[in-house]
């Protein structure tokens, strides 16, 4: 199983590097053909946008609006708190083996310490993650996903995908999920567990995102925003909130200068 899991990442990520590579090429002859500055012809790549737009769609008006919101407002005013971080806590937990792998393949080595002695104590003192009581000993989440790892290698993201119920997500950050999901103890778990450990999960993510609902209602295209938002996240994350600031040479600078000077 876990073979099979890691043969189907690497075919997502040799179609992601052909699809980013012609999305790469028809960008640079757009802006060649259109004589514009690449500040301006940069987009996120997008290939699919039509059919990722209306499974958006599906996914909020229909699949959140009926199921996973009501859900969440349900859960969020039944279920005590200390049970609901409870819960977090051991959906969580499961991750730190990959997290403690994925650290080791950047070169974190402190981050996979970390992880490992999280899950060591936090499955046993923790009673089984339950309680995170790494965290009151001073070690701190330091969560890594193997789509991240690849970032630091130098895969692109490749395109955006829209997945049904799952959201948004990339065949780079794709690919890497497969791969943690592969990984001692999540390879393991029973269906019926899994089930229960991605429905906390997406629950309570679910909470998390209430109080951003108007600014998403109320933005001009709210696919857009979601796109735009899922992508600076996922750079946050790969440069650890040191996201590098893009190299302008002073040409660059000029032909941006006036093309906005042609705009007015």
């Amino acid at each position: 199983m876990k073979q099979v899991k890691v043969l189907v990442a690497a075919a997502i990520l040799i179609l992601s590097g052909c699809a980013s590579k012609q999305s790469a090429d028809a960008q640079a002859t757009a802006a060649k053909q259109a004589n514009l500055p690449k500040e301006v012809q940069q987009e996120i790549p997008d290939p699919f946008e039509g059919v990722n737009r209306a499974i958006w769609d599906f996914n909020y008006d229909v699949l959140d609006a009926y199921i996973l919101r009501p859900v969440a407002v349900g859960y969020e005013a039944v279920m005590p708190q200390f049970a609901r971080t409870g819960l977090l806590n051991a959906a969580n937990n499961l991750e730190e083996p990959s997290s403690a792998v994925n650290n080791l393949l950047q070169g974190k080595g402190e981050g996979a310490a970390k992880s490992t002695g999280r899950f060591l104590i936090n499955s046993t003192v923790g009673l089984l993650g339950l309680i995170d009581v790494a965290s009151h000993m001073g070690l701190e989440v330091n969560n890594e996903e193997f789509g991240e790892v690849l970032g630091k290698w130098g895969v692109n993201t490749g395109p955006y995908i829209m997945l049904p119920a799952m959201g948004p997500t990339d065949t780079r950050n794709f690919a890497g999920d497969l791969v943690d999901s592969a990984y001692f103890p999540l390879d393991d778990l029973t269906l019926w567990i899994k089930a229960l450990r991605i429905s906390i999960k997406a629950v309570e993510g679910r909470i998390s995102l209430m109080a951003q609902e108007q600014m998403l209602n109320d933005s001009l295209d709210p696919y857009l925003f979601v796109r735009e938002a899922y992508f600076q996240r996922s750079q946050f994350k790969l440069y650890d909130g040191n996201v590098p600031k893009p190299q302008v040479t002073e040409k660059e600078e000029e032909d941006f200068e006036a093309f906005l000077n042609d705009m007015n």
